[in-house]
């Protein structure tokens, strides 16, 4: 276990995520004295080319033909991050990773010594047919590596308010 006083947190950015996720890491990097708050996006349709000390990662498109631009989405995330965390007093930053998600999170974790993870936990109605064979990010990171997660709940059920088979 590594000690969350003076070291990072993780955390899993998609672009659209709720500010939930955000607003939950950084209360918790308040919270227990975190260096920093490591927002980490994995594109999935890159992999891999050199790994950096840092975390970071140098990567390439899977499709040899993809002649997109990446600095757009960038753009987004950074912007959705700044719009929810506006003056935080724990210094944040994002990284742009590729792969599996569980292995480029937990890559990340590694080189820059984080205490824990932070994931959004997805609703029914976005997951997604490969999360439902490959088990959802929380579960394999939780599972994987020994570092704590924390799963925050994107959308409030009331119980009470529906039925079984709705």
């Amino acid at each position: 276990m590594i000690d969350f006083d003076g070291h990072p947190i993780v955390v899993a950015a998609i672009p659209g995520q709720s500010s939930l996720v955000a607003l939950t890491a950084a209360l918790l990097a308040k919270a227990t004295g975190a260096s920093e708050i490591v927002f980490a996006h994995v594109d999935q349709q890159r992999y891999v080319v050199k790994e950096r000390g840092d975390g970071s990662v140098i990567s390439a498109p899977i499709d040899p033909d993809y002649v997109g631009d990446d600095t757009g989405r960038i753009r987004q995330l950074t912007d959705e991050i700044a719009a929810v965390l506006g003056d935080n007093e724990v210094p944040w930053r994002l990284e742009y990773l590729a792969g599996r998600p569980d292995r480029a999170l937990t890559h990340l974790a590694r080189a820059i010594d984080a205490a824990a993870f932070v994931v959004g936990a997805r609703t029914h109605r976005r997951r997604r047919v490969q999360e439902f064979v490959s088990g959802s990010i929380a579960t394999n990171l939780s599972h994987h590596q020994h570092r704590p997660v924390l799963v925050v709940p994107t959308s409030v059920v009331d119980w009470k308010d529906s039925s079984p088979w709705q």
